[in-house]
């Protein structure tokens, strides 16, 4: 029988070889980083919301900032208006 590791294993045993992280520690920075990237264009703009607003900033540089981040994510949503993110957050 085959041994079936899950494919991140491949990565979490290369963060073992190449930095001074221990197994477990290797595995929850490759899961962090999963759930990171799983994140809904949605919870994106919310999370960031929150975190904007926590550190002072205001809703209108908050949401300028926001649309300027989305393209840059790892898989980028369509373009979204100021309208649509201020929607996504208040509904």
């Amino acid at each position: 029988m085959l041994d079936r590791r899950p494919s991140h294993d491949d990565l979490v045993d290369h963060l073992v070889r190449s930095t001074s992280l221990q197994r477990g520690e290797a595995a929850r920075v490759v899961l962090d980083v999963l759930a990171y990237f799983d994140e809904t264009t949605e919870d994106f703009v919310r999370r960031r919301h929150r975190e904007l607003q926590s550190g002072g900033a205001v809703n209108a540089e908050i949401f300028e900032r926001i649309a300027a981040e989305l393209p840059h994510r790892a898989v980028a949503p369509p373009e979204l208006s100021l309208r649509q993110l201020r929607r996504i957050v208040y509904g």
